[in-house]
């Protein structure tokens, strides 16, 4: 690959990339925003009554009840934030900091397309990008929200380390497996992809000890609705802005 294709495919996924970001902010700022502020406001509440509890139980012996109030109040401190973690002040700038995060996303998402819309040897344009931005929708959201969907703050959950390893053994694979379903022939082929597919799935996400959340269900669900017309949105938008800017660029 010489310099010129590298350049143009370069450009190809910042303008796309930029503009998906952006455009994805806007969608969050309406839809996700609002719900993300709402759940903070009783996440807060919550650590505000944790806080102002007697601690005079820390010091008793005894067992039963207590001790099984005790070991939920752990696991709801595990999760909640840290009083003194820095954090972006509402307002610009949070929306800023926003913007920034989504854009180098969505940059990086672009380099992932353009390198698959390379490999595949296949005519590229915004109508194939659009195909390409439903499988990274595939891939990347609904896929990994079968076992880990989007969680407001003050949920309950499993270990970080755990849940990532296991998005990324999904992620990977269920992009293997529309590869292979896409890309190959012949049966042995499709019933490999079959497995791949619902390999993640018989393996199970980790899941917390207790499932519980300080904001109220109807408030998680919305989340969730909410996130994922966002993450369509914008996957729609990044795969046909890509494929129209990698054709027009390349």
């Amino acid at each position: 690959m010489n310099w010129t294709v590298f350049r143009r495919m370069a450009s190809a996924v910042v303008v796309a990339g930029a503009l998906s970001g952006v455009l994805l902010s806007g969608v969050q700022q309406f839809q996700v925003e609002k719900i993300i502020l709402k759940a903070e406001e009783y996440e807060k509440a919550g650590e505000a009554a944790e806080a102002a509890a007697p601690h005079a139980e820390e010091h008793q012996h005894e067992h039963g009840p207590a001790a099984a109030t005790a070991s939920a109040s752990e696991r709801v401190h595990e999760h909640s934030h840290d009083a003194d973690a820095w954090e972006p002040a509402d307002g610009a700038e949070r929306t800023g900091y926003t913007v920034l995060a989504n854009v180098s996303m969505a940059v990086g998402f672009a380099l992932m397309l353009v390198a698959a819309m390379a490999i595949s040897g296949r005519r590229v344009s915004w109508r194939t990008g659009l195909l390409w931005g439903l499988a990274g929708y595939g891939v990347f959201f609904v896929a990994p929200s079968l076992g880990l969907p989007p969680e407001v703050p003050g949920t309950l959950a499993a270990p970080l380390h755990a849940r990532q390893l296991w998005w990324v053994m999904t992620a990977a694979m269920t992009a293997a497996s529309l590869g292979l379903f896409v890309f190959t022939r012949g049966w042995p082929w499709k019933l490999a992809g079959l497995a791949l597919l619902v390999v993640p799935h018989l393996v199970g996400a980790p899941q917390p000890e207790v499932h519980g959340s300080v904001a109220p269900e109807e408030l998680a669900q919305a989340f969730i609705h909410a996130t994922a017309l966002a993450n369509a949105v914008f996957w729609l938008a990044l795969g046909g802005l890509t494929g129209f800017f990698y054709r027009r660029f390349g």
